[in-house]
């Protein structure tokens, strides 16, 4: 493993800083193939930014954080209360060091989704004063998920506790019982478009351009995005959900731009799909 490699994996904890970012370049092309390599090969770049200093700026932003958490296994160990504390079922287990196995949360697939009840929640990502963060692995078939929630402490960002529940106990219950089918079923999907469905996205005969327009049932396969069906990931700023009845989904790459977002509404207790963009 060369220094420039180390180098460049030093780098892809811009990623989360560039988020939807489709102007960059050749950065943006060099993160997207450290990120296959560590996809590939985890094991030896885990090495690699491990040799690679942490910055001191690390802790002021949660998502810069998380990312040097996911890959770097030394500091994964460090930012974790041990014995921590797992709830499951209103029971308690304590896991000791020793027992814990490094996790690389979304790293692995390339993308990450986020779940908002609104477009101006978007801003608590760039917030420096949140001080507790949950990020939520939900097992859709399952219906369950697995909590691990963050605090800041002392200026430092420490794994806390482990917490599982049925989706049924979350302020998303009603939604994520939704996405569960429609990601799945592709006549349901038909079904729960709005009339009509907004879209925006690249001109394909100009990539510095959007172009918008509208889908309808007819063209809708034309446009749909692949959405995770299995497990989805979602990331509590420290906002407030409510039982809303609207709802941001969005699916973001790792360091290759990518950005899909999807709004929902819920009308006499029917989840719509009410615009696209990618």
């Amino acid at each position: 493993m060369n220094k420039l490699l180390i180098a460049v994996v030093a780098c892809v904890a811009v990623m989360f800083s560039c988020k939807g970012d489709k102007t960059a370049g050749k950065e943006g092309e060099v993160l997207a193939d450290t990120a296959d390599t560590i996809k590939e090969n985890p094991d030896s770049v885990e090495e690699a930014i491990m040799e690679s200093p942490v910055p001191k700026t690390v802790d002021e932003l949660f998502d810069d954080f998380f990312f040097n958490f996911i890959v770097n296994r030394k500091m994964q160990y460090s930012r974790i209360h041990f014995p921590l504390a797992e709830k499951r079922d209103g029971k308690t287990v304590m896991i000791e060091r020793r027992q814990w196995k490094m996790d690389h949360f979304f790293m692995n697939q390339g993308y990450y989704t986020l779940i908002f009840d609104n477009k101006r929640q978007l801003g608590l990502l760039k917030d420096t004063s949140i001080n507790h963060v949950v990020v939520e692995k939900i097992y859709l078939n399952r219906r369950r998920v697995k909590q691990y929630v963050f605090e800041r402490e002392h200026g430092l960002w420490m794994l806390n506790a482990i917490v599982h529940k049925g989706t049924y106990a979350t302020m998303n219950a009603s939604f994520l019982e939704f996405y569960r089918r429609f990601a799945n079923d592709t006549t349901f999907q038909l079904k729960s478009l709005n009339d009509p469905v907004t879209f925006t996205g690249p001109d394909p005969d100009d990539d510095f351009k959007q172009m918008s327009g509208v889908i309808t049932p007819d063209t809708w396969l034309a446009f749909s995005p692949e959405m995770p069906v299995k497990m989805i990931y979602n990331i509590i700023y420290g906002q407030n959900y409510t039982e809303s009845n609207r709802k941001v989904f969005l699916i973001r790459g790792i360091a290759n731009g990518l950005e899909i977002e999807m709004v929902f509404r819920r009308t006499r207790g029917k989840w719509m799909l009410t615009s696209l963009a990618t």
